[in-house]
């Protein structure tokens, strides 16, 4: 580190009798140092009162000054690491006898060539060092007057900070207070939720300043100030914004000196960008592990959206609204609630299971015959909305379809082979579905259904007291039931929709409801069709009609429901 030179000491004291011009025996020294441009490279004046944010390349130190007037001035300087640990050392540099403004000014200078160049070599006292990411900060009730130098430097990476510097700390106070019990507490937890809960800060309730509290959760680790959460969510190119005006600055004026517009730590400094184009907004780049929300001046909050089973940090920072400047409450980490295990529902050969699945939920069922076999039928009935179905086969996947209605799956055994079916429902509701599986395919099934299962009403002979339908048959013999219901006149084919479900068998209905049950197959698939004519309806009423097929195992399986409406007038 190069001697302070005591031409900067009278450009950075305030003007007045004791520094009306500069002692011509520094004149000399004076001019070498403007040469050298090394020395003006990242210097700046910390302003009394004022936050700034700044920069720093990788293994490039960085220089402030500050300037106490009178002894015994309270001072603080704080410094905050944003995106990496920082090394940071306080010196204090005491002002020369010839500086002070002891003198009266009326001594004559001495001549220019009887001057000799003369440096000091004093690095002046150390006063705080410090090497970490913690917001560390030097504080003293009374400091000497004398030039305060602080020198950072970042050995990992080029880093982000910001620096505040007072000598009037007891009435700026722009750092919000944390309460005697600053940690933040867990006071509720789920799958999916937590709830934080944390002490309100005094500088609310006792100073009446306005505060705001930001809650930060991450899955990696605690954050330490607010700024290295701003710095974690921001990329590079989001991040490159000019600092505000008077906030980093530095005091000298480059071109005045001899030195080309625009210094050489200019050009690399993080805002020497190209500005973004009018008109396209930047690209946002997706922040899974992290997220922060400000929530205003209320000191309990509820986190949503969490995974299951997973590790959150949980950090909270009070945010003074007239400064801006926030101060970090000691922060805590929780792990999220598992799921629950998922039960394993056994399927035996040959018999029928009903499966409840809730909206986007899933289930699982176990199929281990415990006989020899060739193939394996599974028949899956969703009841309401589709459903996916997969099976694995002794851990591997070997179906995945979407199901809606009835279907069969026939697949080829293996010895002593076991099957893992996984059942997902949909985004629209819960899903009721009957499964069966079985080692003897003929024999255990669901009846097979047409592939159009609408139920068609003649309105040519439709009267007031009967209406005539038809549906397609199967090619096999069944048995068929015709059930009516009657409905109000509002009774819509929404409703009609959500009542819907197939899986309910006629074992469900009134016996005042049926119709009449029969028996109909044809060999051709283009005559299988049977029509029925329901009688002793009311005139201008409208009735519900379902067709069943009943399967030689006892399953049924419902057609489409159809609304018809009797004539007024015959």
């Amino acid at each position: 580190m190069a001697p302070l030179p005591l031409w900067l000491l009278w450009l950075l004291l305030p003007l007045g009798p004791r520094a009306q011009k500069l002692p011509t025996r520094d004149e000399e020294l004076f001019q070498m140092q403007v040469r050298d441009k090394a020395f003006f490279h990242d210097s700046s004046v910390l302003p009394d009162g004022a936050e700034i944010s700044s920069y720093l390349f990788r293994d490039t130190p960085k220089r402030y000054f500050f300037v106490v007037e009178e002894d015994n001035t309270p001072l603080s300087v704080t410094v905050t690491p944003c995106d990496t640990p920082l090394e940071w050392r306080l010196s204090l540099q005491e002002l020369p006898e010839e500086a002070s403004g002891q003198g009266s000014g009326e001594q004559e200078p001495e001549p220019l060539e009887q001057q000799r160049p003369q440096a000091t070599h004093e690095a002046g006292t150390e006063l705080l060092s410090y090497q970490g990411n913690d917001v560390e900060s030097f504080e003293s009730a009374g400091a000497p007057s004398g030039l305060y130098r602080l020198e950072l430097l970042s050995t990992e990476k080029d880093a982000h900070f910001r620096v505040y510097a007072t000598t009037t700390p007891a009435s700026d106070q722009p750092y919000p207070e944390l309460p005697y019990d600053p940690r933040v507490d867990v006071t509720a937890l789920g799958r999916t939720t937590a709830t934080l809960a944390w002490k309100p800060s005094p500088t609310a309730s006792r100073l009446q300043q306005p505060v705001q509290y930001c809650v930060v959760v991450s899955r990696e680790h605690n954050f330490k100030s607010l700024c290295a959460v701003e710095a974690k969510l921001s990329s590079d190119d989001a991040f490159m914004t000019a600092p505000k005006p008077g906030l980093d600055f530095s005091p000298f004026d480059f071109t005045h000196f001899g030195f080309p517009p625009g210094s050489p730590g200019q050009e690399r400094g993080p805002w020497a960008r190209p500005p973004p184009r009018l008109g396209r907004a930047a690209p946002s780049r997706p922040q899974a592990n992290i997220q922060k929300v400000c929530i205003g001046n209320k000191n309990i909050f509820t986190v949503s959206d969490l995974q299951p089973d997973t590790q959150y940090y949980f950090d909270v920072f009070v945010a003074n609204g007239r400064s801006n400047m926030s101060t970090a409450y000691v922060g805590t980490f929780a792990r999220t609630r598992a799921e629950a295990a998922q039960k394993t529902l056994e399927l035996k050969d040959g018999k029928v299971t009903e499966v409840f699945v809730k909206r986007k939920g899933a289930k699982l069922l176990r199929f281990a015959p415990v006989s020899s076999h060739q193939k394996v039928a599974f028949s899956v009935h969703s009841c309401l909305d589709a459903v996916r179905v997969q099976v694995r086969r002794d851990g591997k996947l070997v179906l995945s379809q979407s199901v809606e209605g009835v279907r069969q799956f026939l697949l080829r055994g293996r010895p002593k082979a076991k099957y893992l079916l996984r059942l997902k429902g949909s985004r629209k509701g819960a899903s009721l579905l009957k499964v069966l599986a079985s080692t003897r395919p003929g024999k255990h099934a669901f009846p097979s259904l047409p592939e159009d299962t609408r139920i068609k009403a003649f309105d040519r002979l439709r009267t007031c007291s009967s209406a005539t339908v038809a549906w397609l048959g199967t090619q096999e013999r069944s048995k068929f039931c015709l059930y009516k219901k009657e409905v109000g006149d509002a009774y819509s084919e929404d409703q009609r929709k959500r009542e819907q479900n197939q899986c309910l068998g006629p074992d469900t209905r009134a016996r005042s409801e049926k119709v009449l049950c029969k028996y109909f197959h044809s060999r051709n698939p283009q005559r299988a069709v049977t029509t029925e004519t329901v009688r002793g309806l009311q005139p201008g009423k409208a009735y519900l009609l379902d067709v069943y097929l009943v399967g030689h195992g006892g399953h049924s399986v419902k057609y489409q429901s159809k609304v018809v409406k009797t004539r007024r007038v015959c």
